[in-house]
C-alpha cells in the first residue's frame, strides 16, 4: 500500500533477521532462567512476534520478517519481553531505531544494546496547536497581555492496555509562575478532536499588588508552553503518559500568532540511566527500502529496453543481462527483473535465453546450473513466487504434523540420547521421508504452468546441448525443483511460509534429515551413498537403494517439465491462503442478537471465508460462519469513527457486511488485499461503498436511513485478479532505475571495456575480465540507452524533490515540528549536488 504525494506514490517495506539476544539480566529468583520473545513494533504498535525461547538468557531466535509498511511512522522498535504465566508479560529492554537512521544499518548484521522500557519513554503521535497573544483592556481600562491556546486535536496517540481516553493539559512555564489547565476527556479514540482554548495571563496591571508577579514586555522570550497528552486511566496507578511537547513563546514573533504540528516528545528525563551492558545486546540485520515511484509513462522507455532482452542477439548485449553483470550481487539484480518480466507475461522467453547463453557456456554437464549465476537466482525467484501455493498445498499438510507430534529421528549415534532407540529413529524418519518423497512425486498435475514452461525449455537446450549424456534432461531440471525448491521448504519452512516461525532444535534436525534425503533422492546421482560426507546417512540412504524411487522422480520430472497440458483452475483442492485470529463483530443474523464483538479465528482458502470459535481443525471444520468466495462483493477499510476502533475493515455480502478488527496496520492490509484479490473477478462486485457503519437507523458517512441504499463512496479499484503475482510494474523499473543508478561507475567501465575489445582484440585487461561481453558493438549500444534512461529519471527525480521542498511547510501535518527526518531531508537538500555522467 502506497502512501501518495503529488502524482507520486511512496512505498516503504522492511525485512529484518532477528538473530539472537545475549547477555540477558537473570531473573531475580532461584531458578533465573527467562521465556523470552522479541516483538517488532512501528512505534507503539506489534506487527510481528517471535516464539518464545525457554530457560535461557542468551535466547536464539533466527527469524526473518517482511512487510509492507502502510503508514508513516517515526521508530522501529524491537522490544524483549520475559512471558509471565500468572501476570502481564514483563519487558526487559528495547532497541529503538529511528526511521533517519535505518540507512545506517542496511543490511549489516549490528549488535544492538537493549535500552530500558520506560512509559515516559514510549511516545509516538502529534498534536495541533494554535497559540495568539493579545491585548486585553481590563474593566480599569488598563492594557494587558493575553495568551490564548488552541489545542485543536491529536492523531496517533499510542493504545495503552488496549484503550485511548486522552486528554491534555496545558501549562505555562517561566520564571515565576506555572498554571496548569485540562481539556475534557475523549473516550475510546486515538485520533481526538478537543479544540478547547485556553488563556494565560503573560502581563498583568501595574497596579497588582503582588510585585512578584509583575512580567515586563521583554519577558515574554522566557516563557514556555507546555503540553502533555495523559490517558485517564482507571486503574489504582494512576494516568499514562503519551506524550508532550514544550513550545517557547519567542515563537509568536511579531505576529504574535503561531499555528503548527508537533511531534509528540518523551518526558524529560524519562528514562532511569543504565550501564552499557546491564540489560544485554539484541543481534538485528534490518533493510529498510523506500521507493518512489512516478506515473507509468516516466518508465516506459527504461521499461522498453528491458522487456527487448529477450530478444537481443545475443542475450549478453541485452539490458536486463548488463543489470546482472554490473551488481554486486546475482540477487539483487534478480529479484525486480523476475517481478517485472512476470509482470508483462515475459519471464518464460527471457529465463529461456539466459539459460540457453549459460547452458552453451558450460563445458561439463555435471556442473550445469551449479554456480550463483544471474540464470539459477532467477528461476529460484520465479519459483519461490508462482510456486508458493503450490508448495502450500503440497507441504504443508506434512509439515505440520512433523513440527506437531515431535517424533525422534536423529539417527547419528553420536548425537542419540539415552531414552532413544535408533531404530525407533530411523523407522519414524524412514516413514516422514516415504510421505514426503510421494506427495513430491505425485504433485506434478499442480505444477504452476509457467514453472513447467521454464523446465521444459531448460530440458530441451540442456538435451540439445549435451546429447551424449542422457540423464542431463534431468539433472537440468532436478538442479532446480528438488534442490532449490522443495529441499530449502522443508529445511526452513518458515521462510516459505509453510510455518509462522522457525521449528524448534528437535524439529529442525529431523527437517533437516529429511531436506537432506529428498535433496539426493531428486538429484539422480548415479553414486548416491557418495554424496553424503556422514557414514549414519549412507547407511540410511540404503533404504531407497530401489529402483521405483529413481523411476518416480524421472516420471515426476518428464511430467512437469511437459509444456502446458493442464489448465489450472480445474484443480479442486482448496489451498489455504491465510489464517489468524481477529475480532469480529457479529453480524446480526439473529433479529433479537447482541451486535458485540468477539474473538475468532478466520481461515481463507480460495473456496472460501470462514471463522471459527478456536483454532479448531486444519481442514475448516466445525466453522461459526461460511462465507464462499463469490458471495464477497467488496472488501474495504471501516472508518474508525464507527467503533472507536483502528484496524477495522468490512467484508461486504448480498444480505449484510461483516466488520473485523485486526491486529495491527500491516495485519489489515495483508488481509484487505488477499480477499480482494481472491474474490477480484467475482461477476456482482460492487462499485460503490459505505466507508462507515450502519448504527442507529442510517449510515454514518452519508446519514441514509435506508441499509440496503448504495454506496457513497468509490470501491478500490485496479487490484490484478491473479493472486499470486500481485506485482507493481513501475515499482520494480523504480528499483532496477536505482540499481543501475548505484553501479553507474561499472556501467561506465563496462563501456569502456566495450570499446577496449573492439579496438584491440586481444587479451582483456584484469579489470574488464568480470564482465561478460559476447558483442561489444551491441553491448556498447545498449549501455548507451541505459545510461540515457537513467540519466532522464534521475533529472525528474531531482526535480521532484526540488519542487517538494519549495512546497513544505516545517509544522504542517504532514512534516510536524520535531520530524527528524524531515530536518535530515533539508540538510540533504542544501548539500545535494547531481551527479553527471
Amino acid at each position: 500500500m502506497a502512501v501518495e504525494e503529488e502524482g507520486l506514490r511512496v512505498f516503504q517495506s522492511v525485512k529484518i533477521k532477528i538473530g539472537e539476544a545475549k547477555n540477558i539480566p537473570p531473573y531475580p529468583g532461584p531458578n533465573k532462567m527467562r521465556d523470552c520473545y522479541c516483538t517488532v513494533n512501528l512505534d507503539q504498535e506489534e506487527v510481528f512476534r517471535t516464539k518464545i525461547i525457554e530457560k535461557s538468557l542468551c535466547p536464539f531466535y533466527g527469524e526473518d520478517f517482511y512487510c509492507e509498511i502502510p503508514r508513516n511512522f517515526r521508530h522501529l522498535s524491537f522490544y524483549i519481553f520475559d512471558r509471565d504465566v500468572f501476570r502481564r508479560d514483563s519487558s526487559i529492554g528495547k532497541v529503538a531505531v529511528k526511521k533517519e537512521d535505518l540507512q545506517k544499518y542496511h543490511g549489516k548484521d549490528t549488535w544492538f544494546q537493549l535500552q530500558p522500557v520506560s512509559a515516559d519513554s514510549e511516545v509516538q503521535g502529534k498534536v495541533h496547536l494554535e497559540l495568539r497573544l493579545s491585548e486585553v483592556i481590563t474593566d480599569s481600562g488598563v492594557v494587558c497581555h493575553k495568551l490564548a491556546t488552541r489545542v485543536l486535536e491529536c492523531q496517533g496517540l499510542p493504545i495503552v492496555n488496549g484503550q485511548c481516553d486522552p486528554y491534555a493539559a496545558v501549562s505555562l512555564l517561566g520564571p515565576s509562575r506555572s498554571e496548569a489547565k485540562k481539556t475534557k476527556v475523549k473516550r475510546k479514540t486515538n485520533n481526538p478532536q478537543f479544540d478547547e482554548v485556553f488563556y494565560f495571563e503573560i502581563t498583568r496591571p501595574l497596579s497588582y499588588t503582588k510585585r512578584q508577579f509583575d512580567v515586563e514586555e521583554e519577558d515574554v522570550d522566557k516563557l514556555a508552553l507546555r503540553v502533555d497528552l495523559w490517558n485517564a486511566s482507571n486503574l489504582k496507578f494512576g494516568d499514562e503518559f503519551l506524550g508532550g511537547v514544550r513550545v517557547p513563546l519567542k515563537v509568536l514573533g511579531q505576529a504574535g500568532v503561531h499555528d503548527a504540528w508537533y511531534f509528540l516528545q518523551p518526558r524529560e528525563n524519562g528514562n532511569k540511566s543504565v550501564k552499557a551492558d546491564e540489560l544485554g545486546s539484541l543481534r538485528l540485520n534490518i533493510v529498510y527500502t523506500e521507493d518512489h515511484v512516478f506515473p507509468s509513462e516516466r518508465y516506459s522507455p527504461l521499461t522498453d529496453l528491458l522487456l527487448q532482452s529477450a530478444q537481443v542477439e545475443p542475450v549478453s548485449a541485452s539490458a536486463a543481462h548488463i543489470l546482472g553483470e554490473v551488481c554486486r550481487e546475482k540477487q539483487e539484480a534478480a529479484v525486480p527483473l523476475v517481478r517485472l518480466f512476470l509482470h508483462y507475461g515475459k519471464i518464460v522467453p527471457f529465463v529461456s535465453a539466459i539459460a540457453h547463453a549459460e547452458i552453451n557456456r558450460t563445458q561439463d554437464p555435471n556442473t550445469i546450473f551449479r554456480g550463483n549465476s544471474l540464470t539459477s537466482k532467477c528461476i529460484d525467484e520465479t519459483m519461490k513466487l508462482a510456486g508458493m501455493h503450490y508448495l502450500q498445498v503440497t507441504l504443508k499438510p506434512i509439515i505440520d504434523e512433523i513440527c506437531t507430534e515431535h517424533k525422534s529421528c536423529e539417527i547419528d549415534p553420536v548425537k542419540l540420547k539415552e531414552s532413544e532407540n535408533l531404530e525407533n529413529n530411523r523407522e519414524n524418519l524412514r516413514q516422514y521421508v516415504d510421505r514426503i518423497f510421494n506427495v513430491i512425486t505425485t504433485s506434478g498435475v499442480r505444477c504452476p504452468t509457467v514453472m513447467c514452461d521454464i523446465f521444459f525449455s531448460l530440458r530441451e537446450s540442456a538435451a540439445s546441448r549435451f546429447q551424449v549424456d542422457q540423464d542431463v534432461r534431468y539433472t537440468a531440471v532436478s538442479s532446480f525443483i528438488f534442490l532449490r525448491f522443495f529441499a530449502p521448504a522443508i529445511l526452513s519452512p518458515n521462510l516459505f511460509q509453510l510455518r509462522p516461525h522457525h521449528p524448534d532444535p528437535c524439529t529442525s534436525r529431523t527437517l533437516t534429515l529429511i531436506s537432506k534425503t529428498i535433496q539426493t533422492l531428486g538429484s539422480l546421482a548415479k553414486s548416491k551413498s557418495a554424496n553424503f560426507k556422514e557414514s549414519y546417512m549412507a547407511a540410511f540412504y540404503d533404504y531407497f537403494n530401489e529402483q521405483k524411487y529413481a523411476d518416480a522422480v524421472k516420471n515426476f520430472l518428464d511430467l512437469i517439465s511437459s509444456s502446458g497440458r493442464w489448465d489450472q483452475k480445474s484443480i479442486e483442492t482448496p489451498i489455504m491462503l491465510k489464517e489468524g485470529f481477529m475480532i469480529k463483530r457479529a453480524q446480526g443474523r439473529n433479529r433479537f442478537g447482541m451486535k458485540n464483538f468477539k474473538k475468532r479465528w478466520f481461515r481463507l482458502t480460495n473456496h472460501e471465508f470462514t471463522y471459527h470459535k478456536t483454532k479448531g481443525n486444519s481442514k475448516g471444520e466445525g466453522a461459526l460462519c461460511r462465507i464462499p468466495i463469490e458471495n464477497i462483493l467488496a472488501v474495504e477499510r471501516l472508518e474508525e469513527e464507527s467503533f472507536k476502533m483502528k484496524n477495522m475493515f468490512q467484508v461486504i455480502q448480498p444480505e449484510r457486511a461483516l466488520y473485523i478488527q485486526a491486529n495491527n496496520c500491516v495485519e489489515a492490509r495483508d488481509w484487505i488485499d488477499i480477499l480482494t484479490k481472491v474474490s477480484q473477478c467475482n461477476r456482482k462486485r460492487l462499485s460503490t461503498y459505505h466507508p462507515s457503519a450502519y448504527l442507529n437507523g442510517h449510515w454514518l458517512c452519508c446519514k441514509q436511513s435506508i441499509d440496503s441504499a448504495p454506496g457513497c463512496t468509490p470501491c478500490t479499484g485496479g487490484l490484478p485478479a491473479n493472486i499470486q503475482l500481485d506485482i507493481d510494474g513501475d515499482r520494480e523499473t523504480e528499483r532496477i532505475y536505482s540499481l543501475f543508478s548505484t553501479y553507474m561507475s561499472k556501467l561506465v567501465k563496462m563501456q569502456e571495456a566495450c570499446g577496449s575489445k573492439s579496438v584491440y582484440d586481444g587479451p582483456e585487461l584484469e579489470e574488464y575480465s568480470t564482465f561478460v561481453i559476447d558483442d561489444p558493438q551491441e553491448t556498447y549500444k545498449t549501455l548507451k540507452q541505459i545510461v540515457s534512461a537513467v540519466q532522464t529519471l534521475e533529472q525528474q527525480h531531482a526535480q521532484y524533490k526540488r519542487d517538494k521542498f519549495r512546497k513544505t511547510k516545517y509544522g504542517s501535518q504532514e512534516h510536524p515540528i520535531g520530524d527528524k527526518s524531515f530536518q535530515c531531508y533539508i540538510r540533504q537538500q542544501s548539500e545535494s549536488s547531481t551527479y553527471s555522467i
